[in-house]
């Protein structure tokens, strides 16, 4: 099967960001593309929450859902938007990271808000709060294309083992990890992490990833990592997009996943403890 990942240097302005993902999405169909994924935030990168206010929508009103939703119906393909920045009606304003697997119909199989918030201090210079501006999820998701299972997380997630265990246990054959990785992490573990997690789980791995500076009209700019990675059930890395923007492709062999999972059986030779 025959996939793209878009891997984007967005901005903080969405409509600007939208052309350029839809003329990446194109491509991507051209190029044969049955299943395309995007990063996290593939919306809008904005290190200011007043400014987040005043450009992110709803839901039933985001702009770049409508349309990449009714891309994916033109073209007939599965699409992972990896996730949105969307307003919630929230008392406390907080918004939701909140990723959605659309139907080749441009019909919403499933959706996943981000559950573990990046909350920590890297450096002296670099600190982040992500739980002032988006509130986390409480839901592990599976999605059911007729190609894959699907295990979706976002970004931080990946950090969290018992997730995609879950995930795996529950029958997923890939996990989604769109991510906008800080480059300081994301040098010291981005491909250690997604590897442990495609070897642990016997799945592939898929990890769209936000690349570069990201340019901002008024605030503060915003690195990451970039490296959108492709890691199959044995944990060989299939992918690595560097960290030019644009659309790469690769493809899927889903035996790869049942011959690595009948090689070393992990998922099905763990053993509940008690302790310690």
């Amino acid at each position: 099967m025959q996939c793209a990942i878009l891997q984007l240097n967005v901005s903080d302005d969405p409509v600007a960001n939208l052309a350029i993902t839809l003329d990446m999405f194109r491509k991507a169909v051209a190029l044969g593309a049955q299943f395309i994924l995007t990063p996290e935030v593939t919306n809008c990168v904005s290190t200011s929450r007043a400014h987040q206010q005043e450009v992110l929508q709803f839901e039933a009103d985001d702009i770049t859902l409508a349309a990449l939703r009714a891309e994916a119906k033109a073209a007939g393909v599965w699409l992972l938007i990896g996730s949105l920045g969307l307003k919630t009606g929230d008392a406390d304003k907080r918004f939701a990271n909140r990723s959605f697997m659309i139907g080749p119909d441009g019909g919403i199989v499933a959706q996943y808000d981000k559950i573990h918030m990046f909350d920590v201090q890297i450096s002296e210079t670099e600190t982040w709060r992500e739980s002032e501006g988006y509130r986390p999820g409480d839901r592990a998701v599976l999605a059911q294309t007729d190609f894959a299972k699907i295990g979706m997380s976002v970004c931080y997630d990946v950090r969290f083992s018992h997730l995609y265990r879950a995930l795996a246990k529950a029958g997923a054959q890939i996990l989604t990890v769109p991510a906008a990785f800080s480059p300081v992490t994301g040098a010291a573990h981005w491909h250690a992490l997604l590897r442990a997690r495609a070897i642990e789980s016997g799945c592939f791995v898929i990890a769209p990833a936000q690349t570069g500076t990201h340019a901002s009209a008024a605030h503060k700019t915003r690195d990451t990592y970039g490296h959108s990675l492709v890691v199959d059930p044995w944990g060989e890395v299939l992918l690595d997009a560097g960290t030019a923007s644009g659309v790469y492709t690769f493809a899927l062999d889903m035996e790869k996943g049942e011959a690595a999972r009948r090689k070393v059986p992990s998922l099905a030779n763990a053993r509940d403890f008690s302790g310690p």
